[in-house]
This record gives structure tokens, sequence and C-alpha cells, in this order.
């Protein structure tokens, strides 16, 4: 056999597109499963094998986007515009969040489909006082907390020592400062590796959502349809009122037209939309942003760079609906502490979620580790994830979109407090 022919064996499958591969091993674990009913858990090791290849690309993800994320940003630049801008994310990020266990509390997505009965009875969640979750950011032992996986702590201590090294990159001693730097290459290089295994991981994802949607099907019949799209119905619904609300609102206040944004944001919006990439997106962002909005270069080059870094709106809405759609399936109840914590860890998780497909989807397993829902393989929690994995691409093409749209808000709105917004734009 030649090598040529070696090469391209697999090519019908590593050429494919991926969105279609996981969507076609959606609708097949579905099919067969219904077919097959209970008898399908014969391919329980496949959709295990999955689970523990995401498992462990977690931490190492959380902790070299985050370190990579906050040592960028430099302190120089964390003037006026950069205080105003990073409050605006953070505030309209929480905001999100919150919306999206809004919509989550009302719709009740996954309520009744009762996956715990899959694989024997739900373990009761622990439910502890919203100081205690506070106090437990702060890690006592940073490499334990990696270790074990808490979250929280990982995110914290990544930050900081993020931050840290912003300042020693500008360091006025030569020694530091070039140390610096070689550090901080290895972390983004590091993290760009990751995003690598990243990309591998979801090249068995086909395989793995079949494995698991066939068992949950397999068990559950034809009644775990209705869940999916319910929960595809609450994520658009939260994001089209962040939208028209949060949005709407900071224009208003800043005497800025919000449908004369739309015209003139559009084609980054319906480009982030397709592509569901925010890095991807932004030399059409930037575009739109300069010439449409009337934002100076001078702005829009911090402003809109570290906004597909650190501001994920919709991002944090889907996570927000999405680890409540986990907890209904599973048939546990979060209670407010814990819905506390997914508004902490997803907002924090916004700064180190990276602007390319699919991101989120690796970030709501950190989400659901915070609240004490891991994703372990052979859980109902698992199986939940999977449906969610299943119509991943659909959930991720609406919240990228509005992502870039907060990022270009954002961004009028303190070049308008600067006074230097061309307001003929708007006119």
């Amino acid at each position: 056999m030649s090598d040529s022919t070696k090469k391209g064996m697999f090519d019908w499958y590593f050429k494919s597109n991926l969105l279609m591969r996981i969507l076609i091993g959606l609708i097949l674990g579905a099919v067969v499963g219904l077919v097959v009913g209970p008898d399908i858990k014969w391919v329980n090791p496949f959709g295990d094998l999955f689970v523990r290849l995401l498992k462990m690309i977690v931490v190492p993800v959380i902790f070299l986007s985050l370190v990579g994320g906050a040592a960028s940003i430099s302190p120089a630049r964390l003037g006026k515009v950069g205080v105003k801008i990073v409050a605006y994310y953070l505030f309209t990020t929480v905001v999100a969040v919150i919306i999206g266990l809004i919509f989550a509390n009302i719709l009740k997505p996954g309520l009744g489909l009762n996956l715990a009965g899959v694989t024997g009875a739900g373990r009761e969640l622990k439910q502890p006082d919203l100081i205690t979750t506070l106090l437990n950011i702060i890690p006592t032992n940073p490499v334990e907390s990696m270790a074990k996986g808490d979250v929280l702590p990982i995110i914290f201590f990544a930050l900081v020592f993020g931050i840290g090294l912003s300042y020693l990159v500008e360091s006025d001693i030569p020694r530091i400062r070039d140390g610096a730097k070689i550090l901080l290459q290895w972390f983004d290089t590091g993290a760009e590796t990751m995003y690598k295994v990243v990309k591998g991981v979801l090249q068995y994802a086909p395989i793995g959502v079949f494995a698991l949607i066939a068992i949950v099907f397999g068990t559950q019949g034809a009644k775990a349809f209705g869940p999916l799209g319910t929960v595809t119905l609450t994520v658009y619904l939260a994001l089209v009122v962040h939208l028209f609300l949060t949005y709407g609102v900071f224009l208003k206040v800043n005497n800025l037209g919000f449908f004369k944004f739309l015209r003139g944001a559009k084609e980054a919006m319906i480009t982030a939309f397709v592509t569901r990439s925010s890095s991807g997106t932004l030399p059409v962002t930037m575009q739109c942003t300069e010439d449409n909005l009337g934002v100076p270069r001078s702005i829009s080059s911090f402003t809109l760079p570290l906004g597909a870094t650190v501001n994920m709106d919709g991002t944090s809405i889907y996570q927000g609906i999405c680890a409540l759609f986990v907890a209904f399936a599973v048939g546990q109840e979060l209670g407010f502490s814990q819905q506390m914590t997914i508004v902490i860890t997803a907002t924090l998780a916004s700064i180190g979620t990276a602007g390319v497909p699919g991101a989120g989807a690796i970030m709501l397993l950190m989400v659901l580790n915070s609240i004490g829902m891991p994703v372990k393989e052979g859980t109902p929690i698992a199986m939940a994830y999977a449906m969610i994995l299943g119509i991943d691409a659909l959930l991720d093409m609406g919240r990228t979109c509005l992502n870039v749209t907060g990022d270009m808000v954002g961004t009028a709105i303190v070049a308008k407090s600067e006074k230097e917004l061309d307001l003929s734009k708007w006119s």
C-alpha cells in the first residue's frame, strides 16, 4: 500500500465538516437508540472515552488561556478607556448570565427528561452558603486546586498570575522584562497548543456524541426530543432579550440610535453568526465599527481585540441556561448559592474563553464543575452534556453573534464618552 493511499484513507472523515459530523452523530445516535432500545448500552465505552478526553483538556485550557489573556492587557493602557470598557464588559456579562438564568428558571429546559433514571438515582448536590462559595474562590494551594479540578480557585489564581505577569512585561529592569516576555510567550504558545489539542479531541466528538445520545434515546425514547427544542428556544429568547434590553438601554442612555447601530453593525453580526468565531470576525468588526459607526481606530484597536477575548455575553447566557438544563435533566435542584456560583464562574470564564468556534462548550464543563456537577463517564450529567454538544453549533451561532455585537456597542459608547465618536455616522 502506498504512502498516499495510507494518508488518504480517512480523508472522507477528517476533511468533512465537523459540525455536520456531530449533527449526523446526534441524529444517528437518536435513531439507533430508538431502534435498539435499552440493549444499546454496549456503546457506553465509546461515550466514556469522549468524556475522559474532555476532562483531560479542561484545566490546561482554563489556566493557560486565562494567564495569557490577563497578561496581554497592558497596565499602561488601562487608563480611562481601559477602565470604562472593562467595566462595561464585566457588567454586561453579569447581566447576561442573570438573564439566561431567569429564562432557564421560567422555561425549565430539560425538566422531565429524568436522565438520572438511566444509570440509577442521581446524587444529592451539596448546597454551600454564599459566603463559603465566595471564600473558596481564593485557593490555599493553587496546585492542589488544579489537581482536584476546583474551577473557581484556578480561575482566580490564573487571573492574579496573569495580571502580575503583565506588569513584569513592562518592567524597567531589562532582565525581568525579557524574562516576563519569554514567560508570556510560553503561556501563549501553551494556550495555542491546547487549542490544537481541543480541535483533535473534537474530531472524536461525532463518535462520542453518537454513543452518549444513543444511550439517552435507547432508555428514554422519543420524549428526549422535546427538551432539545426547549433549550434552543430558551437560549435564543434570552439572546434577543439581552440584545434589545441591555444593549438597547445602553445606547439609549448615550443618545445613540439602536436601529442605526444595527444597520451599521449588521455585516459583522452576520459574519459572526456564520463563522461562529469572534476572533475570526475581528477584521470585519473593526471595519464596521470604524467605517459605519464612526469609532476612531485609536479606540477600536484596543477595545475590540480585548472584547474578542474577555467579552462573551452570548456565551455567558448559554452557560447559564445549559447548566440549568443539565440540572433539570438529571433531576437536581440548583439553589441560590449554586446559581450565584454560575454567575461568578461564567463571568470569570468569559475572560479566558477563546474567540473560536465551540469554545463555549468546553467552558461549560468548567461551569458544571463549579456547581458540583462534574461531567464523568457513565453518568446522567455526561449524557445531558452530550445532548447540548449535539446542538452546540446551532447555539454557537447565536451566542457568537451576540458576543461581537456587545463588543461594538461598548466600543461606540466608550468612544462617545471620550468625545471621539463621529456622530455624523449616526444621523
